[in-house]
């Protein structure tokens, strides 16, 4: 068997297996469609919203508050994960305020946010970046900590300025953990997109969830929803993987 089949036909093989086992517990259990629709009916309501054009609106709207949310919450989270990792100073001052802020459920914020700031792009890509922010961050100090002294003793022999030893020496060598904490937050960006989307407004995924399983009452549709849902997280994450690659190939 070749690399690629071996690399394909075992989460194949899975997949098939978890649909069949679905659908098997919705005809030996004899479930209405309202309580569990079947993964037969909810590929054709999946099917049918995307010809119909009722997902493209709503995904271009959750897509546009996760570029925004993410880029922003990363970009703050990077150079603070840095400062927490060569500052003690920076760490004990700021460290328990991070910790505080990320024990508060980003559902208990979300409706203040929506209340200071509206229910706009503004608002949820506020309430993205904030879910962004704490693992990037921490992924980025443990990364920055866990570089090899040997190797920033060897950078200070050559009498490296600070700034080349941040971008040639200390990068280099901390970018695996720091890819590590972009992958678990473009993957939680989509979750703080969705609870951002349940306070409020018109468009996007999570108020099509809330559609479908409110006024509509279309469970297939809601189920087809969070498939939507699950294959933007997975396309989001595999990019991430795709620049990882190449910043790594030309490192």
């Amino acid at each position: 068997m070749s690399g690629a089949r071996r690399r394909v036909l075992p989460p194949l093989v899975a997949f098939v297996g978890f649909l069949a086992s679905w659908q098997a517990i919705v005809w030996i259990g004899d479930y209405p469609p309202f309580i569990l629709p079947g993964p037969l009916l909810v590929t054709e309501r999946f099917l049918a919203g995307w010809v119909e054009g009722t997902f493209w609106p709503h995904l271009v709207t959750t897509l546009a508050e996760i570029a925004v949310g993410f880029t922003a919450g990363a970009a703050a989270a990077l150079p603070t994960g840095y400062v927490l990792a060569r500052s003690r100073l920076a760490d004990r001052v700021l460290s328990p305020y991070l910790v505080a802020a990320q024990a508060v459920p980003i559902l208990a914020l979300a409706p203040l946010i929506a209340l200071w700031f509206g229910t706009g792009l503004l608002a949820r890509s506020i309430i993205v970046a904030l879910v962004v922010f704490f693992p990037v961050a921490i992924s980025v100090m443990v990364a920055i900590r866990g570089i090899d002294r040997r190797v920033l003793e060897m950078a200070r022999s050559y009498r490296v300025t600070r700034r080349q030893r941040i971008v040639l020496v200390e990068i280099p060598a901390a970018l695996p953990g720091i890819v590590g904490g972009l992958r678990i937050g473009i993957t939680l960006a989509v979750v703080g997109a969705i609870v951002a989307e349940w306070t409020g407004g018109e468009q996007g995924l999570g108020v099509l969830i809330n559609l479908a399983r409110g006024s509509l009452f279309d469970i297939p549709l809601l189920f087809a929803t969070l498939t939507v849902i699950a294959l933007l997280g997975i396309a989001l994450y595999g990019s991430v993987l795709l620049v990882e690659r190449q910043v790594a190939a030309r490192a």
